[in-house]
């Protein structure tokens, strides 16, 4: 088609309009994807209003998507027309780096966002190199899988990295990435902890998979299971009392930072040293683990929570996810006809 329809924000933090563009010719490598559901991420609200300072306007946003693949081009692998695939936070890389050539293309200084100078999953189609698109196992629903490709792998991959089933878990924030979070642990056999101050999650969290609830306002609590879990998840996207979580970390225990908090955090040298504790962050993760993780969801039949809203709603669904409505993950069904 010479013309994709879309719906993009026209600056930032201005509604979403109807927009149509032009595509282009089809790279050698690049793969083009009929969308037929593509999930919202607090990320798309960040690059929408430009929160992170690397929006480029039009914005078509959204990067998880699942769709069915209608053109390849003459050196795209793996993949074959009418195939159901998703993408994810990422589109493409240089695939000639070290980190590249390593399997740590989510590290590529290279590395393209799919909806950051890019042309994302709010539209009736969309591009990605082949590396990047990934076919979905049959046992993933196609309405929910999407959010697995950008929320579901930021919590598996340090899952992957960090934990066995033998460790004791801590997930804080209990939301859109925490709530898969929970789910993942527990489907890995780990002994898992839920923090959150909402009490209208409690209940929830222990479905999810969580042995047990914390509410991270209580200091007696908190002060319970103090020096107890071997790897913390920090899912929230705002500061807590970071003396109190770490106190909770066993001796050797890890913090792992994968919502983005803008504020520094405050955490002394000494906490660190003393018990040999450590922080550190990741983002989403390299092709490798992404279709690990599509395959470890599958075979334990784990899916995010979702509310859908058909792609022609999308200012509403935006306004959902940002008034902090969503329970937990909110997808769009594309609607264009």
């Amino acid at each position: 088609m010479s013309q994709i329809r879309a719906w993009a924000a026209p600056a930032a933090g201005k509604p979403l309009e109807a927009y149509s563009f032009d595509p282009g010719p089809l790279a050698p490598e690049e793969v083009e994807i009929a969308v037929e559901h593509c999930g919202i991420c607090h990320s798309d609200l960040s690059v929408l209003t430009n929160e992170w300072g690397n929006g480029i306007y039009p914005c078509v946003a959204g990067h998880e998507v699942v769709g069915r693949v209608v053109a390849l081009g003459e050196q795209a692998k793996g993949l074959s027309v009418g195939r159901r695939v998703g993408v994810g936070w990422n589109s493409g890389s240089c695939n000639q780096c070290r980190l590249c050539q390593s399997g740590d293309q989510h590290l590529c200084s290279s590395v393209q966002p799919t909806i950051v100078g890019h042309h994302g999953g709010f539209a009736e189609q969309m591009r990605a190199h082949w590396t990047w698109v990934f076919p979905l196992p049959d046992g993933l629903d196609s309405r929910a899988a999407g959010p697995l490709l950008c929320g579901g792998i930021t919590v598996f991959y340090p899952l992957l990295n960090y934990a066995v089933p033998t460790r004791r878990v801590g997930v804080v924030g209990i939301g859109g990435l925490g709530h898969m979070a929970l789910k993942f642990a527990g489907a890995y056999g780990c002994d898992v902890t839920a923090f959150t101050s909402s009490d209208s999650k409690h209940e929830d969290a222990r479905a999810f998979g969580a042995h047990r609830v914390i509410d991270s306002r209580d200091s007696s609590a908190m002060k319970a299971i103090a020096r107890s879990l071997d790897l913390i998840l920090y899912t929230a996207n705002v500061p807590l009392d970071w003396k109190a979580l770490m106190a909770t970390l066993a001796p050797k225990g890890r913090f792992h930072v994968v919502g983005m908090v803008l504020e520094p955090m405050l955490v002394k040298a000494t906490t660190l040293i003393a018990a040999e504790k450590c922080v550190s962050g990741s983002p989403t993760g390299p092709p490798s683990a992404i279709a690990e993780m599509l395959d470890f969801a599958a075979r334990h039949n784990i899916s995010p929570r979702i509310e859908r809203f058909p792609m022609s709603r999308i200012n509403e669904a935006l306004e959902h996810l940002s008034s902090g409505k969503a329970r937990y993950r909110i997808v769009l069904d594309a609607d264009f006809g």
